[in-house]
């Protein structure tokens, strides 16, 4: 037998240290693997997932498509038939201001104004006979007058000469009228030749050219169009189709954001410049056409290009804002019965806690903050007084079996309330008659102003949501402002920092 070296650990102390730090290992990734499943789940110890109040701007849009189009776009035509001998322009060709673009053939018109200058001509000689005619007429009459004064001829011949005069002057102005037709005859005609030379009436780029040399127009009822010309695309616009639910929201000069498949990654700008009252109707949806303005200094946007664009409806920075998903979050009853309280903070911290709010931007003076926080002392007491009352009336239907079985009933009711037309009606009547002394301490400036800031603070939207206290849910009842589909404004008992709950874990539903 060989002897073992008494410096050699035995083996069956390595094998065990070796088991003890696969044990380890083993324990710190289960751990690991357990938190890392809590923390994807966005949960906390409660079993609730949650999303924090945070501060940020949000910028609500209104998404719509429509065309590029050129502020103005000329169509030039021709006003004669004939054959078209020339085009002097091709598509996308710069053109000036009465620039010839086009000729027809005025052979035909050449012709007709050659007529009609031998026309006038010979007007002009008949013209000459029936002066002539004229001035033999008039000294027969005066001979004849002078005979009759002698009695050496009777009357009649008088009168017959004095007719005859008559006929002259009248064939004089008969054939002085034939050479004024037939001038204007010739004009008209001249007028045509000068309509076979086609030219520009604006300055612009050729979008469009329907003609070619050798073809022939005809211009009947209506004028053929030959070429379309965009007057300055330098300015261009949109027209945008916008749903009848969203057009309330849309203003003259807001800003749009737009872009184009062309240049994807290039952002461009314009603003709403009209807001047409012609609708359409397409399977039963109404749009209207909503006209946005566009600079395209560098050319790079062309007419008949898709615009994917988007109105700013308003741009709120730096607000209080919640994950919409906590706006969707409904407990089950039991997170709704232990959280039933929640609904009286909700009232406590209601529309009195936002008054102050307003009532700085006014910059009152002494005497009218004075009047304010007197009004507002006593709307704090009457909602306390009937905070109170409907405590003790739930108390005492509880006491009779009557509102216990359903839990949180009477503040459901009143929200329900609270978000009708007709209470918040009677709660601009009753804020009225509460602050008439104070608002009588107003200038004409400040009275606008509080009436607008209170009339948006009662119209506005409220909704519930659910603050994490204790791991348990608390009802809190907030303002909602302005979405932009991920996010929410919200006003009320809430502050930056809060835990709002979006959901609950599978164990807790």
């Amino acid at each position: 037998m060989t002897a073992r070296s008494p410096t050699a650990p035995p083996r069956r102390s390595v094998w065990s240290r070796r088991l003890l730090v696969v044990g380890l290992v083993a324990l710190v990734l289960a751990v690991a693997a357990f938190a890392l499943r809590r923390g994807n789940g966005g949960g906390d110890a409660s079993g609730y997932r949650t999303a924090t109040v945070d501060r940020g701007d949000i910028r609500v849009v209104i998404s719509a498509t429509g065309t590029l189009a050129a502020i103005s776009t000329v169509e030039v035509g021709s006003q004669i038939s004939g054959q078209v001998t020339d085009v002097l322009v091709d598509f996308n060709d710069h053109v000036a201001r009465g620039q010839v673009i086009a000729r027809i053939d005025p052979s035909t018109y050449q012709a007709q104004i050659a007529q009609g200058d031998a026309a006038v001509n010979s007007a002009r000689a008949a013209l000459a006979t029936a002066q002539a005619a004229l001035r033999n007429a008039d000294a027969d009459h005066a001979r004849k007058a002078e005979l009759v004064r002698s009695q050496l001829i009777s009357r009649s011949d008088v009168d017959l000469a004095r007719a005859a005069l008559d006929q002259a002057r009248a064939q004089v102005s008969a054939a002085q009228a034939q050479i004024h037709q037939q001038i204007a005859s010739t004009r008209s005609s001249r007028l045509n030749m000068e309509r076979t030379v086609i030219r520009s009436p604006v300055e612009g780029v050729v979008l469009t050219r329907a003609v070619e040399p050798g073809q022939t127009v005809a211009a009947t009822m209506t004028a053929p169009v030959l070429f379309q010309i965009a007057e300055n695309l330098s300015q261009m616009e949109i027209v945008l189709a916008i749903d009848e639910a969203d057009i309330g929201k849309v203003r003259t000069g807001q800003a749009v954001g737009f872009s184009v498949d062309a240049y994807p990654e290039r952002q461009y700008r314009g603003k709403v410049q009209q807001l047409r009252l012609a609708a359409t109707n397409t399977n039963n949806v109404i749009t209207y056409p909503v006209v946005v303005a566009v600079d395209n200094a560098d050319q790079s946007l062309l007419p008949g290009m898709t615009a994917n664009a988007e109105i700013e409806v308003s741009q709120r920075r730096d607000v209080l804002r919640i994950s919409n998903a906590a706006l969707r979050f409904k407990p089950a009853e039991e997170a709704q019965g232990s959280g039933g309280a929640g609904g009286q903070g909700a009232r406590g911290g209601g529309l009195a806690s936002e008054l102050p709010h307003i009532a700085a931007g006014l910059r009152l003076d002494a005497r009218q903050q004075a009047a304010f926080d007197a009004a507002l002392e006593q709307v704090r007491q009457r909602s306390q007084a009937r905070e109170r009352d409907s405590q003790g009336e739930a108390a005492g239907g509880s006491l009779f079996g009557g509102a216990r079985g359903i839990p949180g009933g009477g503040n459901r009711r009143s929200a329900g309330e609270a978000n009708s037309g007709a209470m918040r009606q009677r709660m601009a009547e009753r804020f009225n008659q509460q602050f008439a002394a104070f608002r009588a301490t107003l200038a004409p400036a400040q009275q606008a102003r509080w009436d607008a800031d209170l009339a948006a603070l009662l119209g506005a939207r409220r909704a519930p949501v659910y603050k994490l206290v204790d791991g348990e849910p608390k009802a809190v009842t907030v303002r909602v402002g302005a979405s932009d589909g991920t996010h929410t404004e919200i006003a009320g008992d809430v502050a930056e920092g809060d835990a709002l709950v979006t959901g609950s874990e599978r164990g807790k539903e």
